[in-house]
Order: structure tokens, then C-alpha cells, then sequence
């Protein structure tokens, strides 16, 4: 595979976290470790973002056959545990080596490369996101603890009550076919769409208590 990546000029030593790096050289650096993975990552964006319209229906399907697998089969946290790690063992070692025969080519068209480029920078920004958010909970710690306590106190226990009532598996597999479907919702507008609808409701319900407070 012909992946064209930014080097950075500064060495490992230098750089030891995405924290400390530019986008570009985060970016270029993620590129190099999922090089085996490309063919493979190229797919999967092209199942998740639903080029074709029967792919919905393809990754609900695939994800209610596993839990219903996982279901029938009933098995030990350390068995599951045990098998899921096992099987990432097996695809870091088979996908780099299969990948480019199954696919047929080790050579990639400019869009296929700059879809690639792409998502690997969406991935940097997702994981800098995800930090951001977690040093502003620890900066709210800081600032206003009693904020912090009630938030993050009531947080849990309204997780706690929602895992009480429904079955742990059964939320996982919504949760999880949520998580699969959501990049391809986001794909074609429909989060965008719902969320503008409920932003207008809440502007109307706003406008109706500020009347009646006049």
C-alpha cells in the first residue's frame, strides 16, 4: 500500500505524546501505524457512512447476530474477556498480511488517500476532543467542586438506575448498534435535523415562559 505521510522533523524522543504534537505530525504518525489496516479502515468508513442503502440494515443485522451469539452462548466475563482479546491478537497479525490479497491491490487512487488522511486526522481530533473534555471535568474539580460533586454524583446514579432497569447485555447491544449507526446518521443529516427540531422546540418553550413571566 502507497501511503504518502508528513514526517516530522523532530524525533521520537522529542515527542512522546499527541498532546505535545501538531495535527499534522499526529496525524502523519497515526497514517504510519494503521498502514497495514488501510484497506480494511477504507471499507469500514465506506459501510459506516452508508455509501450503499443496505448497509443500515447490514450493520444492525451483524451486530443482533453477535449479542445473539453471545447471548445463546452465555459466556464467563473471563472467557469473553479471554475470546475478544484473542481475536484482536489474531486480526493485528492476519488483516496487515491478508488485507492487500483480499483487496486486490497495494495501490491506492488519490481519493482513496486523502479519505485515508482524513479520517485519520478525524481520529486525532476525536482523541484530543476526548481529553479536552476530561481536563475541563478536572478543571471544574478544581474551580467548583460542589458543581463537580452534584454533576458527576447525579450522573452515576441516573447510569445506576438506567442499567438497574434494562438488561445489561440488551443495553449494551443499543448502545453499541447506536455507536455503528451514528457516523452514518451524521452522514446524512438526520442527527442535524432532529437536533435543529428539538433547539426550536426548547426556543419556543422558552419564548412561552418568558411571556408569561412579562
Amino acid at each position: 500500500m502507497n501511503i504518502q505521510s508528513i514526517k516530522s522533523n523532530n524525533s521520537p524522543n522529542e515527542i512522546t505524546s499527541w498532546e505535545t504534537q501538531s495535527g499534522a505530525q499526529a496525524t502523519a504518525q497515526l497514517e504510519d501505524q494503521l498502514q497495514g489496516w488501510g484497506e480494511v479502515i477504507l471499507a469500514g468508513d465506506q459501510v459506516l457512512r452508508w455509501e450503499k442503502p443496505w448497509f443500515p440494515g447490514a450493520l444492525v443485522g451483524a451486530t443482533t447476530l453477535l449479542f445473539a451469539l453471545i447471548y445463546y452462548l452465555d459466556p464467563s466475563v473471563l472467557t469473553g474477556l479471554s475470546c475478544a482479546v484473542m481475536l484482536l491478537c489474531l486480526s493485528d497479525y492476519l488483516v496487515p498480511t491478508l488485507a492487500p490479497r483480499v483487496f486486490g491491490s497495494n495501490k491506492w487512487s488519490s481519493e482513496q488517500q486523502q479519505r485515508f488522511h482524513e479520517i485519520c486526522g478525524n481520529l486525532v481530533k476525536t482523541q484530543r476532543r476526548v481529553i479536552g473534555w476530561w481536563k475541563r471535568l478536572f478543571a471544574l474539580k478544581e474551580e467548583k467542586p460542589k458543581m463537580y460533586f452534584a454533576s458527576v454524583i447525579s450522573g452515576l446514579v441516573t447510569v445506576a438506575w438506567i442499567g438497574q432497569q434494562v438488561h445489561n447485555l440488551f443495553l449494551t447491544y443499543l448502545i453499541v448498534s447506536f455507536l455503528l449507526l451514528l457516523p452514518g446518521l451524521n452522514q446524512h443529516g438526520v442527527i442535524s435535523k432532529y437536533a435543529g427540531m428539538a433547539k426550536r422546540e426548547i426556543n419556543k418553550l422558552l419564548k412561552q415562559k418568558e411571556k408569561k413571566n412579562e
